[in-house]
């Protein structure tokens, strides 16, 4: 791979959505704005080789797409009043290029116009997941445990609506930032769990992982008063903390096991202090307890605690503030933990196994489930289903250990 073809995949990855957020700001047309940026990078691919890498390559991809948006608002003469906007877009774009100064960062406005009333409930974090952060359907799909075909049908559905609505491109007044705020924090959690998967094992840097961090950071300037968004913070911040203990010469290492000296002190630190702040806003909701879950476990290891009780109790509060199939499969987990086994594959058993037939969280817990209760060809079907479903040789290693393991 040529020098210029890797800067314009990496100029992809890092700034897709910074740049398409951009675009949409300008032209309120979703689909649009991704169909010319998406043109603007097979251009670059296509021209860097030859010409050179220019100096600003993000100034050269908006400029490209800007170019390709007023070509289509010339050819379409039902868009010809959008046209001089779109000019004036470009000679903004042009003078930021000349000054050599970066784009201006617009993700996050964007998380809040995809989740306007105006747009379905269910389809506004898959939305932001693909419009800000550049994820396509299947990984989305993946994410919500739904196919590729179905989610791609509603993201397009949902990208006609906003043109056909007019949906304003301009920041929600502040009284309406707490009635989209839930689902602005789901797709940044969304984004830093897939982000997350991706690294995991594959010995890559985790760009989706530091984005949704970041932007869980600009959330909390914009709202401080907002317990939740303090809570994803704390969360997001736990588990990257353990990151580099997650593996070791390629092997996954579960968490009882880690080597706490990789561990990043610093964003535990910053992860409690996140976690108080949380608390103190006396607001309670999902990711205050998922956090303190995560923090309840780097208690365990750092100052030797039994905490299984404290995990299982705070499962319980978040499976009655925020049912989900993820919070019976991790509130399992913590009673096996406790060697409740009969507890734990009761609570499996009572998921929709709809839900969870190609979730592979869910076989891993309860192989490890079935296996502690002494029902070993359910355990060894289990784990093969879990192996099946894994994505990367780290995980499928593991669990291939952990199924010869002795009990």
């Amino acid at each position: 791979m040529s020098e210029a073809r890797a800067i314009a995949e990496e100029t992809a990855r890092a700034s897709y959505g910074r740049l398409l957020a951009w675009l949409c700001a300008r032209t309120g047309d979703v689909a649009a704005a991704e169909d010319a940026l998406a043109e603007a990078f097979r251009a670059a691919l296509e021209h860097w080789p030859q010409s050179g890498v220019p100096a600003s390559a993000e100034a050269w991809i908006i400029t490209a797409a800007r170019r390709k948006l007023i070509d289509q608002g010339r050819k379409a003469k039902t868009r010809m009043d959008a046209e001089p906007a779109l000019a004036l877009a470009a000679e903004e774009a042009e003078a930021k290029a000349n000054m050599d100064s970066p784009f201006p960062d617009e993700r996050l406005k964007l998380m809040f116009i995809c989740a306007h009333p105006a747009i379905e409930e269910n389809i506004r974090t898959p939305l932001m997941l693909q419009t800000v952060l550049g994820l396509d359907a299947a990984r989305i799909a993946s994410a919500f445990l739904t196919s590729p075909k179905a989610m791609g049908a509603r993201l397009v559905r949902a990208k006609r609506k906003i043109k056909a609505a007019s949906v304003p491109f301009t920041e929600p007044p502040l009284e309406q930032l707490p009635q989209r705020m839930s689902a602005v924090l789901d797709a940044i959690y969304a984004a830093f769990g897939t982000g997350w998967n991706e690294v995991d094992g594959a010995g890559q840097t985790g760009d989706l992982t530091h984005e949704a961090i970041f932007l869980a950071q600009l959330v909390t300037s914009l709202a401080p008063d907002r317990a939740e968004a303090w809570g994803l913070l704390s969360l997001m911040l736990h588990a990257e903390a353990r990151r580099e203990a997650r593996h070791s010469n390629g092997a996954y290492v579960p968490l009882s096991s880690q080597d706490t000296s990789l561990w990043d002190r610093r964003m535990i630190a910053a992860a409690e202090q996140a976690l108080a702040t949380a608390w103190r806003l006396n607001d309670m909701g999902r990711f205050q307890l998922e956090a303190a879950i995560q923090s309840a476990h780097a208690a365990s290891r750092l100052h030797e605690r039994d905490v299984s009780q404290d995990v299982i109790l705070l499962y319980e509060n978040l499976i009655r503030i925020a049912p989900s199939a993820g919070a019976e499969i991790g509130y399992a987990a913590a009673l096996s933990s406790a060697m409740r086994f009969q507890d734990a594959l009761d609570v499996l058993d009572r998921i929709e196994k709809e839900r969870v037939e190609t979730h592979q969280p869910f076989w891993a817990v309860r192989a490890h489930v079935c296996k502690g209760l002494g029902r070993a060809s359910e355990a060894d079907a289990a784990y093969d289903r879990a192996i099946g479903l894994s994505d990367n040789d780290a995980a499928r290693s593991f669990l291939r250990s952990q199924k010869t393991a002795p009990v």
